[in-house]
């Protein structure tokens, strides 16, 4: 299923699994049992047994799933999973971020940052860098993360957050950046599909995000998808010694 509000897992030791999966992305079966539940005195069946029911029931609810070889993830709805398209002879893969794709994100996130053409994305690659985030939508984090990856490398993301105050919670923030080779090839309109839909089908009402004035490029291609300007301020930005202003940019949903 793909999770489109907080989840809400009855019992302890289920929710202790599903964390430990989540943070992990992608786990042994065996390695998350000696982990969470080891043997105590050894040998003892009990805690095997307990794993095994706790697992079982996250999979019947559709929380987890498990692989042939016996790797445990995170549940996520085969349809939504990833949607293929050929761009230029470029077969690209557009779907919701796993956790092992985390460090494919941030190098992406790094690489367009440097470009000096999507500073706010910033702040969300020294989030994901400096702390153990996860990726997945939950109760603890309210976020969501597309990617499109090709040849299982991420070569563009799309994050959407949204703000933890009640009042706020109708709203969400976006960042969307795509590698300069990949550009020009659809690749930015799948992602933002994706998280428009995402963020409509979870009751959200209003998208925004802030672009540096200089991203003429940028600026030119969510107007062009509907959103509009709502406030530009100025000399916001400093880059080393030139001050650019941001444009703050939402559509209504």
């Amino acid at each position: 299923m793909e999770l489109t509000e907080p989840i809400s897992i009855e019992g302890d030791e289920r929710e202790q699994i599903y964390e430990y999966v989540e943070s992990h992305g992608a786990v042994d079966r065996e390695e998350a049992r000696e982990e969470l539940f080891p043997a105590d005195p050894p040998g003892d069946p009990q805690y095997s047994r307990a794993f095994q029911h706790n697992v079982a029931i996250l999979k019947r609810d559709g929380y987890l799933r498990e692989d042939d070889d016996g790797t445990l993830r995170i549940a996520i709805d085969i349809e939504a999973e990833g949607q293929e398209f050929t761009a230029e002879d470029v077969d690209v893969t557009v779907r919701p971020a796993r956790q092992e794709d985390l460090s494919g994100i941030v190098g992406a996130m790094r690489q367009v940052v440097e470009e000096m053409t999507y500073i706010e994305a910033e702040s969300v690659a020294d989030e994901l860098d400096h702390e153990n985030v996860l990726l997945r939508h939950n109760e603890f984090e309210s976020r969501m993360f597309f990617v499109a990856a090709v040849d299982d490398e991420v070569v563009g993301w799309a994050h959407l957050h949204v703000p933890n105050l009640e009042k706020l919670s109708h709203t969400a923030e976006l960042t969307v950046g795509i590698l300069e080779e990949y550009r020009g090839m659809g690749i930015g309109s799948e992602l933002l599909d994706r998280a428009l839909g995402w963020a409509e089908s979870s009751g959200h009402e209003k998208v925004y995000q802030s672009v540096p004035s200089t991203n003429e490029d940028a600026i030119e291609f969510f107007e062009d998808r509907g959103w509009v300007t709502e406030a530009v301020r100025e000399d916001h930005y400093k880059l080393g010694d030139e001050y650019i202003d941001e444009v703050m940019m939402a559509i209504t949903l």
